[in-house]
């Protein structure tokens, strides 16, 4: 759905919407990020906060460096804490890999080949 059917199909949906948070219920319906949804709402009149809007901006940014090995949606084993899930707890906590840690093993990997590469070819492995 392009953006002007959505805020026309919107005019009927707020008026229908008896939910407790409008970005939530608007982002849901819609299929659209909570940031769009500030956008078409405030277009539609709707007043949305700037603190809201803000906090919103920020948790984007916060997700972004998140590295992107694999989409946390593509794996269930992953959330956003976790890389790999490897199990839970009794309690139900889960535990595995986080995302840091990845990141640290990732450049371990990338070091250990620059200098696999580097080394004279037929020179003993150090160490």
């Amino acid at each position: 759905m392009t953006r002007d059917t959505r805020l026309q199909s919107a005019k009927q949906w707020l008026q229908t919407y008896t939910g407790k948070n409008v970005v939530r219920g608007y982002c849901k319906w819609y299929g659209v990020d909570s940031l769009a949804a500030v956008i078409e709402l405030r277009q539609l009149g709707v007043p949305i906060p700037t603190t809201k809007e803000a906090e919103l901006r920020r948790k984007a940014v916060r997700k972004s460096t998140v590295p992107k090995v694999a989409k946390v949606e593509d794996n269930p084993d992953s959330d956003w804490t976790f890389a790999f899930i490897a199990g839970y707890t009794t309690a139900g906590f889960p535990y595995g890999i986080t995302w840091e840690e990845l990141e640290e093993i990732e450049k371990t990997d990338k070091a250990n080949q620059v200098s696999e590469a580097t080394s004279p070819k037929g020179a003993a492995p150090q160490n």
